[in-house]
């Protein structure tokens, strides 16, 4: 007797073995049994005749801190097969914070992280705290990262300087404590503030009790596209340093280049993974990618008053607007959370900067002081970023996949709906990029393996029972840059830690089985 068995399906088990017909049985939220269950009685039993039966899907980079309490990016995921989300991104999230930390990182993340719905008034959030609040309060499974940029925050503020002995100290200490309260790794942001004013040398220090507990050093570089090869190398060397298995986020550049450094890294040892999307579009805070390093955005209420200093707009204008004009075309605001301008969403900048009769610069200024600094765009790689290098990467053994999903604003990027979904059918069934089997492996094994979720990420027996039922004929995304939030289509049923959350496609709103999932 079993709570649930899943009849008649194909077992992608996840280690990218060959697939193989078999019954699958579960019972207090664990797989029992994988075999001929024909016998076998269940309260719920699910008919898979025709469809493939695969772990669930581990999204490794997710900007769903806030985003995982909301039904409808659950049901974004879940419409995907994903069932775990990793968080913690980029290295700016909520927790270990104090009250000033927490304000920092809500405002200066609001486009990406957004805020949550518990922290609002907290005098200080720790790991633990934080994990604890996500612990069956949603449909999914959430894994944390540390933020290397709020421990800096929190121990130096805005500086941008190395910090001295005592400083460090007290940031090492942090990440002790946020690894003995159930983190999975170190993440890092360095185009993003403050951790981009750190050093190699000060995160490989912070590596160092990360690499000696067998979890990541998770990395958005300081560079991709043209930049990519210099920014892995620094990586490497910050491996080799903190002796540390890294993992690169949303890595993309061109192919050719990257998947031998990553294949040399490889074979010298280092333990080296990324995760890639199959998108040539990006998305993040319009900070990021319309202002120039040099204003202080670790200081949020300075850098506004920067921007109304007539000085700061004449210098913005001569040596920072008046070179980005191939820059303006490929950015789409996505996040406008200013009542007056939120007509904007949707719009490439320039044609919003024409609707204001303004110049794309001079419009984007004004726009970044309405939302305080909290706009969100989507935007185009340059052309260096090319459909054959996603795919060379996508094939690279050390890939995981990740949807780099955000899920702020009226006009999002499409890869929080359809990330999962296009992998499987435009990159399995349509292209052969990976065959079903690898598939399995890439979306939920390597990732289980990675952030050492020793029960995830397989089909066998006494592992959690995350589970997915796809058609494999019909499985697709249907999300596109002009209707991004559309649901995903051909995952029919969906388990997590053994409780049906998904049925024939529908969410089923009235449960919350995620746990917060600590290594092991």
């Amino acid at each position: 007797m079993f709570d649930v068995v899943i009849r008649g399906g194909t077992v992608l088990d996840g280690t990218g073995g060959p697939a193989r017909r078999a019954d699958v049985g579960v019972s207090a939220g664990r797989i029992a049994a994988v075999g001929a269950l024909a016998r076998a009685q269940a309260v719920n039993e699910i008919d898979a005749t025709g469809r493939y039966v695969m772990p669930g899907f581990i999204d490794a980079h997710v900007h769903g801190d806030a985003a995982v309490f909301d039904a409808d990016a659950q049901e974004a995921a879940l419409r995907q097969g994903v069932t775990t989300f990793v968080l913690g991104q980029d290295g700016v999230s909520y927790a270990p914070a104090s009250a000033d930390t927490l304000r920092f990182v809500t405002r200066y993340f609001a486009p990406v992280n957004g805020t949550h719905p518990d922290l609002g008034d907290a005098e200080s959030v720790s790991v633990a705290e934080l994990l604890d609040g996500y612990d069956r309060r949603t449909a999914l499974n959430t894994v944390y990262l540390l933020p290397h940029g709020t421990i800096r925050h929190g121990a130096m503020g805005p500086a941008q300087r190395a910090p001295d002995a005592a400083e460090l100290a007290a940031m090492r200490a942090q990440v002790e404590r946020g690894l003995s309260e159930g983190a999975a790794g170190l993440s890092t942001g360095l185009e993003y503030v403050p951790g981009g004013y750190a050093g190699a040398d000060e995160i490989a220090a912070l590596c160092e009790p990360v690499g000696a507990a067998g979890l990541p050093y998770v990395t958005h570089m300081r560079g991709y596209e043209a930049d990519a090869a210099q920014a892995l190398a620094e990586v490497l060397d910050i491996a080799r340093a903190g002796r540390v298995a890294p993992h690169v986020s949303h890595l993309h550049g061109p192919g050719d280049v990257l998947a031998p450094l990553a294949s040399e890294a490889r074979a010298e040892g280092i333990d080296l993974t990324f995760d890639s999307y199959p998108y040539l579009r990006g998305c993040s805070t319009l900070t990021l990618v319309a202002l120039p390093p040099w204003l202080p955005a670790a200081d949020l209420d300075a850098a506004l008053g920067a921007l109304a200093d007539p000085a700061v707009g004449a210098r913005l204008e001569r040596d920072w607007f008046a070179h980005r004009s191939d820059v303006w075309p490929r950015i789409t605001l996505s996040h406008v959370p200013a009542d007056e301008l939120r007509w904007a969403e949707g719009m490439t900048l320039p044609d919003a900067a024409a609707r204001a009769g303004l110049a794309p610069g001079a419009f984007c200024c004004d726009l970044l002081a309405a939302t305080r600094l909290e706009a969100g765009c989507v935007f185009a790689q340059p052309p260096s970023a090319t459909e054959e290098s996603v795919r060379t990467l996508l094939r690279h053994p050390a890939q995981i996949a990740g949807s780099d999903a955000v899920y702020r604003g009226g006009h999002p990027h499409p890869r929080g709906w359809g990330a999962f979904a296009r992998l499987l059918g435009r990159h399995v069934r349509e292209l052969g990029d990976w065959t079903w089997e690898q598939a399995a492996a890439h979306l939920a094994g390597r990732a289980a393996a990675r952030f050492r979720l020793a029960d995830r990420g397989r089909v066998e027996a006494g592992h959690a029972a995350d589970l997915v039922v796809l058609d494999p004929a019909t499985v697709t995304d249907r999300a596109t840059y002009e209707r991004p939030r559309v649901p995903a289509d051909g995952v029919e049923h969906v388990l997590v830690n053994g409780v049906p959350v998904l049925n024939g496609g529908v969410l089923d709103g009235s449960v919350r089985p995620g746990r917060a999932l600590r290594p092991r």
